[in-house]
């Protein structure tokens, strides 16, 4: 068995719905300036989920402030006492009297009210709150600005005179006022000048969005901008994107490197196979590795090096319309030694690969095939799952995945079937019975809605840069009777050492349905050879469906899923990874990642 996209890589199980654009709109990359959405409040009030958020904001340092009124007081949260239910704080002054709590998370801000504030500077003891808000306010994550970034505003009087930015999002900026210099809620100013510190200028229209007073008397200006060329855009692009990652590198250059990691990390020894099998692979990954700088709109490969070379890598992949694919996590074992705070480099490439689906107008789903049985991935993945079940958008889905070898399995008699592409009739057929057996959000993820069974959106990017991306629906029948449907993909070599893009799905259409899925594979297996493969995977979703293919589990042991969930908890579900991935007060050992 071939391992699954993430750690060692049912029917009826939760799902969800999202918008879909219209099939005649073919959704791209891009850095969408739109307004930033309402503010979203959600009370928690599970003493564990407290606990857990409390403890990431200690063990990351996260900024926090304390809020009476207008005042604003600096605070640092130094530890949580979990069994005798106190946070122990630093507090830079004294402010007595009822107060609100604002410490940072992961692209939201949490909110405590405390009865009592310090009365005096330094140490400040409160109990561990029952409830607690989480607001997000901003569709995109900020980050702190390069030190010599600086802004010229177009306003009266200022010629000459710049300011340092305080901050940098996907499309907004921030920066420090004098008290004399305040600006109006929604006033447009343009052109706004940058200047970095390697001589570029930029050019950008701002909207004023918010004005407020900071801690040290100055005013705090947040501003949407939009730039006002393609070669500003770049610019802005990668200005921000350093920013937002400093420690993560998408350009290509390290494709070796991430070879050699998947090796050194036990990566390659997850699926049996031979170090000849992947030296074999080993080009094409290469040679796709060094394209991505101009891949974005269908794939990332995101590394966290050291002075020593790749520690953690991470892929992303749009193999659907609307779904984007995180696979082949990998991370060696003693790297930690490099982290600043433990957990930074599972952190940091998921975020960053995550971010880069966000920045995709079409992107509705996140989705990864996960093995259970490794406690990261079940914290991290099946956890939050888990949390989001009551909300019925979530998914979790049972299957096998099987390693297919293109050589004849074994000389089989003619079973008497046909075997051909699949008629409007049976096509039909297919999306009736996945609607039937399969969670929505699984056929309208997966293209396997009645508009998207062709698969020409998804395939349209990937073949507008020379990559392959291809479905074909096989039949089988007993004279006219369907019997059942494979779904067969391929994809570009090298965009997964385990040839996940070219796989095989097998539907029944009828009560006898299974006993046409060897007939299936084997015309699948020439289906794959004339395009020049060795092998793919069956995805095997139901139960009996890997002993009615004739087929053999080498690792029945394995508890491999697909994870959907749907964009708009693509936030959420990095916070939950921030909250497993933190330091914990107890070591506690577990299976290392490949």
């Amino acid at each position: 068995m071939p391992p699954s996209i993430i750690g060692r890589d049912t029917v009826g199980a939760h799902f969800a719905r999202a918008q879909l654009r219209p099939s005649s709109e073919a959704p791209g990359l891009e850095w969408d300036a739109s307004a930033s959405p309402p503010p979203i409040l959600d009370a928690i009030t599970d003493p564990e989920r407290i606990r857990r958020i409390l403890a990431t904001a200690s063990a990351l340092r996260s900024p926090a402030l304390l809020r009476r009124g207008t005042l604003l007081t600096p605070l640092r949260l130094e530890r949580l006492e979990a069994d005798a239910g106190r946070l122990h704080w630093t507090c830079a002054a004294p402010d007595t009297g009822p107060c609100d709590v604002e410490f940072q998370g992961q692209g939201c801000m949490y909110r405590m009210h405390v009865t009592e504030g310090p009365h005096e500077a330094g140490a400040w003891v409160t109990p561990l709150p029952s409830r607690i808000i989480q607001v997000r306010r901003r569709a995109w994550r900020r980050a702190p600005a390069p030190g010599s970034l600086r802004v010229r505003l177009p306003l009266p009087g200022w010629l000459g005179r710049e300011r340092a930015a305080v901050d940098v999002s996907l499309c907004g900026l921030s920066l420090k006022l004098a008290p004399s210099e305040r600006l109006s809620v929604g006033r447009v100013l343009e052109p706004i000048e940058l200047l970095t510190e390697g001589g570029q200028r930029l050019s950008l229209r701002g909207e004023v969005r918010h004005v407020s007073d900071g801690t040290d008397g100055t005013l705090h200006c947040g501003l949407r901008v939009t730039p006002l060329s393609l070669e500003d855009a770049e610019h802005w692009r990668a200005l921000v994107t350093r920013a937002l990652h400093p420690t993560t590198r998408v350009d290509g250059a390290l494709v070796e490197e991430q070879w050699r990691l998947f090796s050194d990390s036990g990566y390659f020894d997850l699926g049996g196979r031979s170090p000849g099998w992947f030296e074999a692979r080993r080009e094409s990954f290469v040679a796709l590795g060094q394209r991505v700088a101009g891949l974005e709109a269908v794939l990332s490969e995101v590394v966290w090096p050291s002075e020593r070379g790749v520690e953690a890598a991470l892929s992303i992949m749009k193999p659907y319309r609307s779904l984007w694919m995180v696979h082949q996590l990998a991370r060696r074992q003693d790297g930690a030694r490099y982290e600043r705070v433990r957990g930074q480099m599972l952190r940091d490439v998921y975020v960053r690969a995550v971010e880069h689906a966000q920045a995709d107008s079409g992107f509705r789903w996140l989705a990864s095939y996960i093995e259970s049985t490794v406690p990261f991935t079940h914290r991290v993945h099946v956890g939050f799952a888990e949390r989001m079940a009551g909300t019925g958008r979530t998914c979790l889905l049972p299957m096998r995945m099987i390693d297919v070898e293109c050589a004849p399995h074994s000389a089989r008699e003619d079973s008497g079937l046909e075997l051909g592409p699949a008629t409007e009739a049976e096509r039909g057929r297919l999306v009736e019975e996945v609607a039937l057996t399969r969670p929505a959000c699984y056929a309208e993820a997966l293209d396997l809605r009645p508009e998207t069974l062709d698969l020409e959106d998804a395939a349209r990017p990937w073949l507008a840069r020379g990559l392959e991306r291809e479905r074909h629906l096989l039949v089988a029948r007993e004279g006219t009777t369907p019997l059942a449907v494979a779904v067969l993909e391929v994809g570009p070599p090298g965009t997964n050492p385990f040839r996940l893009l070219d796989s095989a799905r097998l539907f029944p259409l009828s009560a006898r349905g299974r006993q046409a899925y060897p007939a299936l594979l084997d015309e699948a297996r020439r289906w794959f050879a004339q395009r020049g493969r060795d092998g793919f995977t069956f995805l095997a979703e139901a139960p009996g469906d890997v002993e009615a293919a004739g087929l053999h589990d080498d690792a029945p042991e394995a508890k491999p899923y697909l994870w959907i969930i749907p964009a708009d908890l693509a936030p959420e579900f990095l916070e939950h990874l921030h909250e497993q991935t933190a330091p914990r007060p107890l070591h506690i050992p577990e299976k290392e990642l490949s």
